[in-house]
């Protein structure tokens, strides 16, 4: 074999290694080869190993089938005229039946879907208050999806979900809407501040109240008993003294209860009673008085049961 014809068999080697090469087509799963075959489309090739015509057919573009992010950041304006920051995530994937439209009918998909996402931002923020910007992100969100997919179905593309993920509101805005709100809060604080304060007073009182009640039934016993003590010496003295009376007995319990009160007061050195100056035969003219009083209220009674 001549050298002419080694290198012929070379070139034609290699000719049939690179047509073999060129013939053979690759795509990874969840992607989608565009064939065209002499610069019309001819087929979609599947996940997988396939084959193409040299020369003549062309691999022009692999389509992404998995979900997708496009971020778009909007400034707009707020029906109470605050400019705003919204940043919009859209989350969209190719439908798999649709990708012949998906590449042929948008030129540039990502540009033309931020286009619909501004539009649809731009139409429904400016119906809103700064503060049902934040309320209804989830509505803003729901619409711009819901018109994006009426959109975007016909091109090939399936709008999964859109989502609001940042508003920024002008500076000076933010800190006016933090002053409020901390004036808000110390409102609050005084407010729980005052309702503890008055329950406060409202069971001070209370306690005062049952003090004052317990006090009053401990004075009422106490004289009760007084006067129990009283009748069981006046019955002991006439059981003893067969010639005492009546009269003579209470003067003597009166004046024993003198002197114990005298006693009481000069026993504590920190008492601020104050004595009235008076003498142990006051006693006959108080006892007097007392059975005096006594003697006329019941006169008076008599009289008025009478008709």
């Amino acid at each position: 074999m001549s050298e002419e014809q080694i290198v012929i068999y070379a070139v034609s080697g290699v000719l049939v290694i690179i047509l073999l090469l060129k013939s053979i087509i690759i795509v990874r799963e969840r992607n989608a080869a565009i064939i065209e075959r002499l610069g019309k489309f001819t087929r979609i090739a599947n996940p997988g190993i396939g084959l193409i015509i040299p020369f003549i057919d062309r691999r022009v573009f692999t389509q992404n089938l998995r979900i997708q992010q496009l971020d778009v950041s909007i400034e707009t304006k707020t029906l109470d005229d605050v400019f705003v920051n919204l940043r919009v995530s859209v989350q969209f994937l190719v439908i798999k039946e649709k990708v012949h439209e998906s590449y042929y009918s948008l030129d540039d998909p990502y540009n033309q879907i931020s286009a619909y996402v501004f539009d649809d931002v731009r139409a429904e923020v400016p119906k809103m208050e700064l503060d049902d910007v934040f309320a209804k992100k989830e509505d803003i969100a729901t619409a711009v999806q819901r018109n994006l997919q009426d959109s975007m179905d016909e091109y090939g593309y399936s709008i999964i979900k859109a989502l609001i993920t940042d508003i920024d509101p002008d500076a000076y805005v933010k800190e006016s809407m933090n002053r409020i709100n901390a004036a808000k809060r110390d409102k609050e604080a005084a407010m729980e501040e005052a309702e503890a304060q008055k329950i406060k007073i409202v069971k001070e009182a209370e306690a005062e109240a049952e003090s004052k009640r317990l006090s009053g039934e401990g004075i009422a016993q106490q004289r009760l008993e007084i006067v129990r003590g009283f009748k069981e010496s006046v019955e002991d003295f006439q059981k003893s003294l067969k010639n005492v009376t009546h009269e003579e007995v209470m003067q003597f319990v009166l004046l024993t209860q003198y002197f114990d009160t005298l006693n009481n007061v000069g026993s504590h050195s920190k008492n601020t009673s104050i004595m009235i100056p008076s003498s142990p035969g006051a006693m006959k003219d108080f006892q007097q008085q007392i059975i005096e009083g006594t003697f006329v209220g019941q006169k008076l009674n008599t009289n008025t049961d009478k008709p």
